[in-house]
């Protein structure tokens, strides 16, 4: 497991729905048993090994541990994922995947489709995902990959721009950390995957930045 594994979360009130974020890059949501992710990625580093690019192998075994702590942290049956699970054609990576699986007995597993998941109906299946072309509505929440626009009635989160912001700290000293992007209407999620790179612009206008390291999470 990942040494230094330390959950600390905070609360935030959506539509009358109790949302806990975490600073391990998910969002534990009680009422419906489930975590909210976004942006893991699978296969995206065997595909750039296949490359030739000499990436970590490792990459996605502690990604998929992370998750599976949480799992069991928060005695999840659900993850709702928006977005970009996998990231290109069926690789080794994949194979990891689907035996990780086989420790959950229940857990069921939505994916909203992001713009690199483009595998076939069969892999779904194959994975026993349920898969939604381009959006899920849960009471009062709606999940996309990217967000669009805003409707009143809705609360929508969203993940794929993998958001981040700079913290100053003494003299010119700057360090960028991945965030949730918070408004009153929208969320959008970090990249679950450590594999990813950190967005600091286009952030929503008006918008809390939940930042988090290994040890905290707070709103700047």
């Amino acid at each position: 497991m990942t040494e230094n594994f330390l959950i600390v979360t905070q609360k935030i009130n959506c539509k009358n729905e109790i949302l806990e974020l975490t600073n391990q890059r998910v969002i534990f949501w009680e009422s419906q048993n489930s975590l909210i992710l976004s942006d893991l990625h699978i296969g995206k580093s065997a595909h750039f090994q296949k490359s030739g690019i000499p990436i970590p192998s490792n990459i996605l075994t502690t990604d998929l541990n992370r998750l599976a702590k949480l799992i069991h942290h928060f005695k999840a049956n659900q993850l709702i994922i928006v977005g970009d699970l996998f990231h290109a054609e069926y690789n080794k990576d994949l194979d990891e995947f689907k035996s990780w699986l086989t420790q959950f007995n229940n857990l069921n597993i939505k994916l909203i489709k992001g713009n690199h998941d483009r595998l076939s109906d069969k892999v779904y299946k194959q994975f026993n995902i349920q898969v939604f072309n381009k959006k899920y509505t849960e009471n009062l929440l709606k999940f996309v990959h990217d967000f669009d626009k805003i409707e009143e009635e809705y609360f929508v989160i969203s993940g794929h721009t993998h958001p981040g912001v700079f913290i100053k700290g003494k003299g010119k000293q700057r360090i960028k950390l991945p965030c949730y992007q918070v408004t009153k209407q929208q969320l959008i999620l970090p990249a679950f995957s450590l594999f990813t790179g950190l967005n600091t612009k286009n952030a929503p206008e008006n918008c809390k930045n939940y930042c988090f390291t290994n040890d905290g999470i707070f709103e700047v």
